[in-house]
């Protein structure tokens, strides 16, 4: 797989959140993850004790990972900057990171 692209995102806090990415090869080609799962965690700086969990959807033969996040969980996320990253494993156990960045998180005022 091509170097870990890093891709920001911003989460509204008390909203459901969902972004999709697309993981292609240093040729741009689609990625095959059938048999691949994943985990996606975000934290307020990359080496706190504490985190949240995103829900990880493969859309295997498009190459394709969607995270989301509930309303209630988005409620508990810090306000600022943090760090998230999405990791998968193959079904023969190889580990790869394959998105990691940070994560704006934005008040909303009418929660």
């Amino acid at each position: 797989m091509a170097a870990v692209p890093a891709v920001n995102v911003n989460i509204d806090s008390g909203t459901n959140f969902e972004a999709t990415f697309s993981i292609t090869s240093e040729t741009g080609s689609v990625i095959d993850l059938t048999g691949y799962t994943g985990v996606s965690k975000i934290r307020k700086y990359p080496t706190s004790p504490s985190s949240k969990n995103f829900v990880v959807g493969i859309t295997s033969t498009l190459g394709k990972i969607t995270i989301s996040m509930a309303s209630t969980i988005t409620s508990e996320l810090v306000e600022g900057r943090n760090y998230y990253d999405i990791v998968i494993t193959s079904s023969n156990n190889v580990v790869s990171k394959v998105i990691e960045g940070m994560a704006l998180i934005n008040s909303t005022v009418s929660e």
